[in-house]
């Protein structure tokens, strides 16, 4: 970075937090080996807990600031990608205050790391893209403004993704947006994606937007309103300003009357990611997405971090037709298939094969997450298992086999970095 970072004209950073951890993910400086014979062990694990996190939020700020610092005065930079992985570093609750404190006490190391970012924005002369998600305060509400209207004129790409902090007040207004006409793609949390912005990208000195990614967080509905989000007219609007427009959305732990106010029917919605750990979709949300998008929807990944296994949710419970299957049959579109943590049957499986065909380029289903009924397991002339693999094999016109290490799936062991990086392809895809 010191080498290069004053003149390169493209830079994407990923901070990777666990891989911050020395010795292998062992505590941090001063662990002992033997000190579980004197303390409890619930204190000693406690202890090298609280150790490893403050080594990774240490190494961590150290990183960012070695980043900004090298790129501090480059006139040259185009495109512009920070990546924080702020979710591993919160695994253990709020991140914010307990170890913040201990490692940043006087808020020194925040100040400069923020001061540094409008450096670099208010710098440069030839920014186009510029993409920040879930980066830990580094994006204030006064950023932006750090960009010259020169500059802010002919962006093409904006994404700010920050919903990790309670109450943490909207990272571009309404007003600011109004100096970005030239933009072509946008990802924002949807609770700072207004009625009022949507009014702004309808105007006439605006380009038409293409793209648009917005991350619906538990955390953001909570603290703050789904009260100013678009209606059904103003999606409409920006349909017509933009035929070519196409919208992803991510939705961590909705419940499902949240999501059936955030799911207008003029959506032109082409991917949606539910990743839950509390909150289950429900059958009829998917019921709704087939009703609605079988015009557009190309991806549908349907994620549930579940501790107990043996109890899937089951979408087509006390249903003639399952909700999957009527997905796959509605959305001709569809390309990409993936599911965890909800009971998928092995018929019904085989019938999304049949229906898509080879036009569903991806199947990922988990092994835990099929089931068979009593008839096939019944028939001891054939393993239910391989005539599975066989028919939906047939199906896609491919091989094919269930995912049988869920840990081998990103989208399920890192959403927040599966999302970030979809969302840069589904944004340069224009």
């Amino acid at each position: 970075m010191r080498k290069c970072g004053w003149f390169v004209r493209e830079l994407r950073v990923e901070f990777a937090a666990e891989n911050y951890l020395s010795g292998g993910g062992g505590g941090g400086p001063g662990d002992g080996g033997g000190a579980g014979a004197e303390t409890g062990g619930e204190e000693v694990e406690a202890l090298q807990l609280s150790s490893r996190w403050l080594e990774v939020l240490r190494t961590y700020l150290e990183l960012v600031l070695c980043v900004l610092v090298s790129i501090r005065n480059n006139r040259n930079l185009q495109k512009f990608s920070l990546f924080g992985d702020i979710n591993v570093l919160q695994q253990q609750g709020s991140l914010s205050n307990t170890y913040l404190n201990k490692v940043d006490p006087d808020g020194k190391k925040i100040k400069q790391i923020q001061q540094l970012f409008e450096e670099i924005l208010s710098n440069s002369r030839q920014l186009k893209w510029l993409s920040c998600g879930f980066m830990l305060e580094i994006v204030t509400p006064t950023s932006l403004s750090s960009l010259s209207n020169c500059i802010a004129n002919t962006m093409e790409h904006l994404s700010l993704l920050d919903n990790n902090i309670p109450g943490h007040s909207t990272l571009i207004t309404a007003v600011e947006l109004e100096r970005f006409v030239n933009l072509r793609s946008l990802a924002l949390d949807f609770c700072d994606f207004t009625a009022e912005m949507a009014r702004v990208l309808t105007d006439s000195n605006h380009v038409p937007l293409q793209r648009l990614s917005l991350l619906v967080h538990n955390v953001s509905v909570m603290h703050k309103s789904l009260d100013n989000m678009p209606n059904d007219e103003h999606w409409k609007a920006l349909s017509r300003k933009s035929a070519g427009l196409r919208v992803y959305i991510m939705a961590f732990d909705i419940k499902s009357e949240d999501m059936l106010k955030i799911l207008k029917p003029s959506i032109p919605l082409e991917r949606i990611h539910f990743d839950s750990y509390i909150t289950c979709v429900s059958g009829a949300i998917v019921d709704l997405i087939s009703r609605q998008y079988d015009k557009f929807l190309t991806h549908f990944i349907l994620m549930n971090d579940v501790i107990d296994t043996s109890g899937f949710p089951d979408l087509s419970d006390n249903r003639n037709e399952d909700p999957l299957v009527l997905l796959a049959w509605k959305c001709t579109k569809l390309s990409l298939l993936a599911i965890h943590g909800y009971t998928v049957w092995a018929h019904n499986l085989i019938a999304i094969a049949r229906l898509r065909g080879s036009d569903l380029k991806v199947l990922e289903v988990t092994e835990e997450s099929i089931d068979f009924d009593q008839g096939e397991l019944a028939d001891q002339d054939v393993d239910p298992v391989h005539n599975l693999i066989e028919q939906v094999s047939l199906g896609l016109g491919q091989p094919w086999h269930a995912i049988m290490d869920i840990e081998s799936l990103s989208v399920f062991t890192e959403p927040n970095r599966h999302f970030y990086r979809e969302m840069q392809t589904f944004s340069e895809d224009i």
